[in-house]
Parts: C-alpha cells; structure tokens; sequence
C-alpha cells in the first residue's frame, strides 16, 4: 500500500446554523462511541463516488438531512492521523485526509441523529470558540487551519 493510501479519503463539513450570517454558531455531535468527544460530521468517500455525493450522503446518513447549502470549500485536501488506539480500529488506514466544506442548513432542515445507524448521540450548535475548545486533540489543527482559512476569507 502507497503512503498515499495509508489515509483514507473523507469529506468534512462545518455547518452554520440557518441564523447565518448575522449570526455564527457551527454544528458539532458527541461521537456515539467516545463520551464527551465532539466533532464536525464527516465520512468516507466511497471508491467511484465524486466527492460532493459523498458529502450528500454522509450528511443524510450522519444527520438526516441533505437540505444544506455550499457556502464554500477548503482550497486544498488535508490530513491527519489516528491516535494509536483509532488506528487499530482503522486498519490499513494511519489517518484520514479531507476535503472540508463550509454549508448553511436551509430553514426547512430538520436534524435527525437518530438515523439507521447513528454515530452521534446529541448535537448543539457553538461558537467557533466553543468548536476549538471541544474537539477531539488529533482533529483540531486541522479545524484551525480550515476555520482560520473561512475567517479570512470572512465567511466565519
């Protein structure tokens, strides 16, 4: 296996309330597995899947819902690695390497966690603060890094 394939191929998505612009708060859940770890959605992109069908699926498989919009999208794919304990799990994969999509959940949105088969146990929506003070240590510099990126380009 390449070194390119020891990570697996993902979407990642940073989701604004429908409050959004006038107000900022993102969506995070509590893993179902990990107590008190919370994370932005994401999943695997499947081989032969395009990315933003991916990114639609994994939002009705993890949320219930499709009814977002693309606000925008990180420029570059990024990466990062499993803890020790999570790549046991995950293996051949030593991490994950995401494509990171800003989108607003449209008014007629309804949430629903509790999907076929849920990965998360609740949900709330935080301050960008909030999100970095929350989020699993091996995820946030790459939560930083994607947050810095739509601060600047003044979308957060």
């Amino acid at each position: 296996m390449s070194k390119k394939n020891l990570y697996r191929p993902n979407v990642a998505m940073i989701i604004v309330s429908n409050n959004y612009p006038q107000k900022i708060e993102l969506f995070m859940a509590e893993r179902n597995d990990m107590s008190e770890v919370w994370q932005f959605p994401q999943g695997g992109i499947d081989k032969g899947e395009k990315v933003q069908e991916a990114l639609f699926r994994e939002l009705e498989e993890e949320i219930g819902t499709s009814k977002l919009k693309i606000i925008a999208k990180y420029p570059k794919w990024l990466s990062y690695d499993f803890p020790e304990e999570i790549a046991k799990q995950m293996k051949p994969y030593h991490g994950q390497i995401q494509r990171y999509f800003l989108l607003k959940l449209k008014k007629s949105a309804i949430i629903n966690i509790a999907t076929k088969h849920p990965e998360f146990s609740s949900y709330k929506f935080v301050s960008i603060e909030d999100v970095l003070n929350q989020s699993a240590h091996f995820k946030k510099p790459v939560y930083e890094k994607v947050i810095k990126y739509f601060k600047k380009k003044g979308l957060l």
